[in-house]
């Protein structure tokens, strides 16, 4: 494949980008590097290689969830600026429109 300025300018109109020419020529010269070094990498033989999961052999140490403190609803709103006898108010935020 190879990338030109048509291929730039269109990608550009998909992805709602403006660039001046020089940037569009650089984009055109690197998007070429960028697949070129790609396709050497379809020359590597990779015969009885297992695909790659994971980068390290290392995984999570989790441990369980315990509940260790636990407050009512009234002590959780006792400090609410504003509440409503059971929620917390908060300012409306999305339009209606």
């Amino acid at each position: 494949m190879n990338v030109d300025q048509q291929l730039i300018d269109q990608l550009a109109h998909l992805s709602r980008l403006s660039f001046d020419a020089e940037t569009g020529k650089e984009m055109v010269h690197d998007l070429n590097r960028i697949l070129s070094f790609v396709e050497k990498l379809s020359e590597v033989n990779t015969d009885g290689v297992e695909p790659l999961i994971y980068m390290v052999e290392e995984t999570n140490v989790l441990r369980e969830d315990v509940v260790q403190l636990e407050i009512t609803q009234n002590e959780g709103l006792k400090n609410a600026p504003k509440k409503d006898s059971d929620y917390f108010r908060v300012p409306r935020f999305v339009d209606s429109e």
